[in-house]
Parts: C-alpha cells; structure tokens; sequence
C-alpha cells in the first residue's frame, strides 16, 4: 500500500475544514428588496451572462488541450477546470470580501467583512441586482483567471502544485488587481483607469504570471531539442474557440450589469473585434507564406477577444475592428519571435492574452469615447491624451505587480513542493503519471465510394 504523506492529506484537510466552518455560519435569506430597486430584465440578464462566462472554462479546456501532446490532453483540461472547484470555494470563504469588501486603504478590500459570505445575499443590492448576484457573475471571471496560465505551463507541472498555485494566484494577485480596478475605493478606479470587463484584472494578470511560470519552470526537453509537436486534436481547438467566442459575449456585455444599450454595444465591439483579429491573423500568415490554417484563425479571434475586453464598454463599433487587426498582428510578431527564443510558454499565453490585454487598455486609452458610454473618457484620437496616460500608467502597474507576485508564488511553492515533474513523468506525459488516465487516438476502416479508407477515431481510456 502507497505511504500517504501529509502533502497528499493537506488538501483534503482543508476543505474538510471549510465545510465543517460553514455548518455554523447562520443563514440569511436573499433577495430582500426593501428599496424596490430590483429590475426583473437586468437579473435575468446578468444570470445568463455569468451562465456564459462560466461556459468559457470548459471551452479554455477544449482550446488549450487541443493544441498540446496527445499524452498531455487530459492533464492540461483538468488543470483549467480544477480552477472552477477551488476558485468557488474560496470565493465565497474570502474571496469576495477581498475583491469588494470594505476598502482597506484602496488596496485591498476587508477580508473579515464578507467572510463566508456574511451580509452578501442580504446586503444592499448592486445597482439594480443583487448582491449576491453581481458576486456570482465576478466569481466566474476569478474561475477563469487561473485557467488562462495552464497554458504556458502545460506538458511539465505538477497537478497538486498547480492546485496550490489557483489558490495562492487567487488570494494574491487576482484579488488586489480586481479591488484596484474596479472596487469604487480601488486606487486604480480613482487614478481614472478603465477596464470594462478584465484587461487589466484578467488578462495582464494571467499573462504576466504564465511568463513568470515558464521562467520558472524552466524549458520542456522537446523544447530543448527543438521538436515540433503536432497538436493533439485541430477540431477540438475550434471547438472552444467557438465555446470562448460564444462565452466571452457574457463576459464583455454583462459587464454592463444591466440590460441596457451598452451591454449591446459591448456585445457588438466583441464580437467585431474577435472577427476582425481571426482574419487579421491569417490573412498575415498567408502574408508570410504560410497557408490559411484552422489554428492561426482560431488564435487570432482569441486575441481579438481579450484586447476588445478592456474597452468593450468604452469604444464605439467601428473602431472593434482597428483594436483586433492591430493586437492580431502584435501578438502573431511576438509569438514568431517568441519561438526563436528559450523561452518556453507552451501555448503563447504570454504573447496573446499577456500582451493582447496590454494592446488593449492602450488602445481603449486611444480610442474611448463618451458617446459610447458618458461614466468613462475620451481617448487619445478625440484630443484628450492624458486619458491614454493614465491608461498606460495603470497597465504597468498592473504588470509589474502581477509578474512580480507570481514569480514568487511560483517559487514558493518550489520550494515547499516539486513543482515540475521528472523527466521520465514528462517523458511518459501528464495524462498517465498524474491522472492515470490516456487520451488515445486510433484509426477505424470505413467505406468511402464503395473503397476502404482510414478515419481518425478519438476516445478516452480510463
């Protein structure tokens, strides 16, 4: 019988803690509406958009294990999904309270104020929601979060060390930067930057901590050896392209918070922008010789969704498209140059969500517009170029403190626990010696015209 180390315990101990915390937390009812300041269209709208933006995790699963070794399917999916498990939990124990709580010098909000979710789902509504409700559609952004980094680190990380790392990123990084930005009190919110729905709390934040992971963890062998690794299944990489597309209209117009005009010019700019950069991408890798391909159009529309994500409130329909050619391109440079150098983000995490985001709130600083939406600013390309400043300002912030911070999570918990696995496991891949479970392809003999030919067939051995 396997020895059961107290690593291996830990976690369990922990959540058996929480849950049997919670036994005692007294119970409050919800939807108390004293005020009458509940819209029945808005509610409903913001459950559908966090419904949405829930969606976007298993399609972040589908898109990155796509694109990785067949033995490193199953391991690189998990590791986004896990995120939805602890995220969760956390959340309601101190998550919230840290992200909206009561500002704590606009730095962080009160961790005691809303612990175990005290006086949320009886507290005073959120505008024309609940409280309750506008903590569950932020909860889905916190889930996702995490989930963007698997991608630079896919193919060599420990699973129990990435667990500890969604917690540690979650509490450390996410947190602040969320209170920052978008807590009325958050020192950012004040300094005058915009972040409609996660540039900066999202995307810069993944981005910059899948580099400090990659530095980290250091290169895969294959990557050494200069292999090219096929990826594992094209057709499931347009698949959660579609899931993400189809997520992140939730993610950017019920950002909004109401149903209302701006959440469908929200709507509008993302899906224009994520359009545009898809053929931005692949119209410049034909530029460059290479063929249309399914994968660079898929990439592309990604990009385009996170650098619409910042503005999608703040600019107007037309200028969607401007913002998508022009991270498209960005990022198609930078992951080109990106494959000359050491370093290893497996899946371009850095080059297209860390570098997108930052293209993004720039472009937001250029192109916003009051037309659009009278609580932000006019940008640089209606005169008003201190706003693009503060733009700027509030990204490297942002940068700065989400490298730095991850950087150290990272090493801590290198310290404390192995955080890459050995070469023989990274020989052998993630699926088996982490999960013992295989993602298997096969071919299967049908007719075709009367003759026989080879199909690919997929299936999962448990």
């Amino acid at each position: 019988m396997k020895k059961i180390s107290i690593k291996s315990v830990a976690p369990f101990l922990v959540l058996a803690a929480v849950a049997i915390a919670a036994i005692f937390i007294p119970s409050v009812p919800d939807f108390t509406d004293s005020k009458g300041a509940y819209n029945s269209a808005d509610i409903v709208w913001v459950i559908v958009a966090a419904a949405l933006v829930f969606l976007m995790t298993p399609g972040l699963a589908f898109f990155y294990g796509g694109m990785v070794h067949r033995k490193n399917v199953i391991s690189t999916m998990i590791k986004s999904v896990a995120a939805a498990g602890v995220v969760s939990v956390l959340w309601v124990v101190v998550g919230y309270s840290l992200c909206f709580g009561p500002s704590i010098g606009g730095f962080i909000g009160d961790p005691t104020a809303h612990f175990f979710f005290k006086g949320v789902a009886s507290g005073e509504p959120w505008g024309t929601i609940p409280r309750s409700l506008f903590a569950v559609f932020q909860l889905m952004f916190a889930i996702i979060t995490p989930g963007l980094v698997v991608g630079a680190v896919a193919e060599r990380i420990r699973f129990t060390s990435y667990i500890l790392f969604i917690a540690l990123f979650s509490l450390l990084v996410y947190a602040p930067l969320a209170h920052w930005t978008w807590h009325p009190e958050g020192f950012l919110f004040k300094m005058g930057v915009l972040d409609f729905a996660g540039g900066t709390v999202v995307h810069i934040s993944a981005g910059c901590a899948a580099l400090a992971g990659a530095l980290v963890l250091k290169r895969r062998k294959s990557h050494m050896e200069h292999k090219e690794i096929p990826p594992a299944n094209i057709p499931y990489v347009l698949i959660g392209t579609g899931l993400l597309w189809f997520g992140w209209f939730g993610f950017n117009a019920g950002s909004a918070l109401a149903a209302n005009s701006l959440a469908v010019s929200a709507f509008f700019t993302t899906n224009t922008a994520a359009a545009a950069a898809g053929l931005s991408w692949m119209f410049f890798d034909v530029l460059r010789g290479k063929k249309p391909s399914v994968l660079g159009f898929c990439i592309g529309a990604v990009v385009g969704l996170v650098a619409i994500t910042p503005g999608a409130g703040f600019v107007a329909i037309p200028q969607s498209i401007t913002i998508g050619v022009v991270a498209a391109l960005v990022s198609n440079v930078l992951v080109y140059y990106k494959q000359k150098s050491n370093l290893d983000d497996t899946l371009d995490v850095f080059p297209c969500h860390g570098v997108g985001g930052m293209v993004g709130m720039l472009l937001t600083g250029v192109f916003a517009t009051k037309a659009v939406n009278g609580a932000g600013a006019d940008g640089l390309w209606l005169g008003n170029a201190s706003f693009l400043w503060v733009q700027l300002k509030g990204m490297l912030i942002a940068v700065v403190f989400s490298f730095t911070v991850s950087f150290l999570i990272f090493k801590f918990i290198n310290f404390i626990l192995p955080l890459r696995v050995t070469s023989e496991e990274e020989e052998l891949g993630l699926d088996a010696t982490q999960h013992n479970e295989k993602y298997l392809q096969g071919t299967l003999l049908v007719h075709s015209n009367g003759s026989m030919k080879e199909e690919e067939i997929i299936e999962t051995e448990h």
